[in-house]
């Protein structure tokens, strides 16, 4: 009776011990946290506005993030669309405009193990060194994979520059 017991002592806890392995699509997805607008000092000591982007990703086959060797051909894998409002619409900056910021590296993430999938927070900090107060914009952006796969475009909340503070989106009840 004792081995018998010990035999399913064993097989359940084997059971319940063994983590089903998570399967997620190999297509990164992001999805838009928060924008966080804050006044700083940039390296130089001017003051500056500054704002801090946060979003949530995950990626199915763990190839998220680019090695810090930069003689491969790709070298960013985050991508940023600037819109600006101007008589209450968003229209896309040009490229030349002083706001719009450049193409961002994910650093490479490596994950062991049978379970590839990865998944966090990344927070990216712009300084705008030139802007107006009633200036208001927004962000598009995407990330890509070392397989070329590409997520989902996000988007931010409407970023004001007279915010000092968080801005999100609130999901209404539907």
């Amino acid at each position: 009776m004792k081995k018998i017991f010990l035999q399913i002592l064993i097989f359940v806890l084997i059971s319940v011990s063994c983590e089903k392995i998570r399967q997620l699509p190999p297509e990164p997805f992001i999805e838009f946290r928060q924008y966080m607008m804050f006044d700083t000092t940039d390296i130089l000591g001017n003051q500056v506005k500054a704002g801090k982007l946060e979003f949530y990703f995950e990626d199915g086959d763990g190839d998220l993030g680019l090695s810090q060797d930069l003689s491969g051909t790709d070298t960013t894998n985050l991508f940023f669309t600037l819109f600006r409002k101007n008589d209450g619409a968003f229209t896309e900056v040009e490229d030349d405009d002083v706001l719009k910021p450049s193409d961002y590296r994910i650093p490479l993430m490596d994950r062991t193990g049978q379970n590839q999938v990865l998944q966090g927070t990344i927070e990216i900090t712009f300084l705008y060194l030139f802007y107006s107060p009633e200036d208001t914009i927004m962000y598009d952006f995407y990330v890509t994979d070392r397989a070329g796969n590409i997520s989902n475009t996000a988007t931010s909340c409407e970023i004001p520059f007279t915010l000092d503070g968080p801005c999100i989106i609130v999901e209404e009840n539907k």
